[in-house]
């Protein structure tokens, strides 16, 4: 939860009622790879295992994307952002954008 928004990749909540639909809430961030990261991924890369530095890069972007995302939840009013999902796409050579997006809607307790 950011700004006390709730979240869910689902279409509803428990115990709550949807009782206004505000639009899209987006948001998204895009990262580069470095010099370091890379040279230490051309080592990984020919004796196998996860590429840390990759992994915690996009866990990074994936949270700054989702607190984005609730920014723009709050602008519009929302209580909440049902639907959630990511994308991704290369925007160059060594950089991606990541994209969190999902419903913005106002809840009533039940």
């Amino acid at each position: 939860m950011y700004n006390n928004i709730l979240i869910t990749n689902t279409e509803s909540l428990p115990g709550y009622e949807i009782v206004e639909i505000l639009g899209i809430a987006r948001g998204s961030t895009v990262r580069a790879r470095n010099v370091a990261s890379d040279i230490f991924a051309g080592l990984k890369n020919i004796v196998g295992g996860e590429i840390s530095e990759y992994t915690k890069l996009m866990a990074d972007a994936r949270e700054q994307a989702l607190k984005r995302m609730t920014d723009d939840a709050a602008r519009l009013g929302a209580d909440a952002v049902v639907n959630v999902r990511f994308t991704t796409s290369a925007i160059m050579q060594g950089a991606a954008e990541i994209l969190a997006y999902g419903t913005a809607v106002r809840l009533r307790k039940l």
